[in-house]
């Protein structure tokens, strides 16, 4: 499998230590976190034990994915990540 379809953006990440930010029950959803936390400059790749375009439903905890970020992103990331589950302000 190609890295970019990984979620990978650089080859060299694949030397770097990385860090679980965030789990999620499936692609889509993974897709969004990625996409939000790469228009901040930071690198992803997802960690998972089944690929769900392959076996579509999963019991067990097994569709889940761990995206994963650089050690050295992990605090900047995770804040980002938590920025967007607080609920909204009221007008």
């Amino acid at each position: 499998m190609d890295d970019e379809k990984n979620g990978v953006n650089d080859s060299s990440t694949a030397d770097l230590n990385m860090k679980e930010v965030h789990r999620v029950w499936g692609l889509a959803e993974a897709d969004v976190i990625k996409s939000y936390l790469e228009s901040y400059g930071i690198a992803c790749i997802y960690h998972g034990l089944v690929v769900p375009s392959i076996y579509s439903f999963t019991t067990d905890g097994m569709g889940e994915i761990r995206i994963m970020v650089r050690d050295s992103d992990y605090e900047t990331a995770k804040e980002l990540l938590e920025k967007t589950e607080s609920p909204p302000e009221e007008v």
